[in-house]
């Protein structure tokens, strides 16, 4: 039998960052309200101690490309 995350439940794995310090420490998945979200997490170290910085995405919202991605044929010069 399959897991299947119930609502307002979600789970965190480490994340092999292989020396890129902007990718998260942390990525899982949680359902809130009947939608899923992408999980994101960063270990952060203060002035009272560590802590985790999150963030959350729906799962179907698309994210635009980078610029760095796009080819030329993207942005067509409009002539």
């Amino acid at each position: 039998m399959a897991y299947e995350q119930k609502d307002g439940q979600g789970s965190l794995f480490k994340n092999d960052k292989a020396g890129v310090d902007s990718r998260p420490d942390y990525k899982g998945s949680c359902t809130i309200g009947g939608t899923q979200y992408w999980l994101s997490a960063w270990i952060k170290d203060g002035d009272k101690g560590k802590w985790m910085s999150l963030s959350a995405q729906p799962k179907d919202e698309r994210r635009e490309p980078a610029k760095s991605q796009r080819r030329d044929d993207d942005n067509p010069i409009p002539f």
